[in-house]
């Protein structure tokens, strides 16, 4: 199976996603950001974006991989990977769900002000590149990012307190779906 950790960039889900893996058995960390840095290396490159997820080659090669490493290594793998725009998200988990991966959907949240200040906190000059997505991650949760997955609140949390949240299936599901309690990864 596969636990997708989804927020905004900034928010905690690259230390979230080795922290579960840790407290996981035979689980592995897969972080599908690679996938589009190796589409970022492709000479002569590729369209002009702001945003690799944008390339279609993207989204299948996500699911190929995870599938794949899965065929490979069995267990579970940890995805840490911001997904915002709800098509790519619908891609990838229908991709998934064709080779019969089920996947938690798991978002990391914390409130503006918090994710604000973890993003000043990390380096002298805050990333232009992560302060650009808060905005964006808002919206997403307010339209369907939220009622889309189990939702880890991680602002009052330490990575060691969220990471804990989501293996015992603490998030808030998403309506529909059965209580976090049996989604356990």
């Amino acid at each position: 199976m596969i636990v997708w950790l989804n927020g905004t960039h900034g928010v905690g889900k690259t230390t979230t996603a080795a922290l579960v893996q840790q407290l996981l058995p035979d689980s592995h960390v897969l972080d599908a950001e690679k996938v589009g840095e190796t589409l970022m290396d492709v000479s002569p490159g590729l369209p002009a974006t702001d945003n690799f997820q944008h390339w279609d080659p993207w989204r299948p090669l996500v699911v190929d991989t995870a599938r794949r490493v899965l065929d490979y290594t069995g267990g579970t793998l940890v995805m840490p990977m911001t997904v915002l725009v709800e098509a790519y998200w619908r891609e990838i988990a229908d991709g998934l769900a064709e080779h019969g991966i089920p996947v938690r959907h798991v978002v990391l949240h914390a409130d503006r002000e918090t994710l604000l200040a973890r993003i000043a906190g990390e380096h002298a000059v805050p990333s232009p590149f992560r302060l650009q997505y808060v905005d964006a991650y808002a919206e997403a949760a307010r339209t369907w990012l939220h009622a889309a997955a189990e939702v880890v609140d991680t602002t009052h949390l330490t990575p060691a307190q969220a990471a804990r949240q989501v293996v015992d299936g603490r998030g808030v599901p998403a309506p529909g779906d059965a209580p976090a309690s049996a989604a356990t990864a």
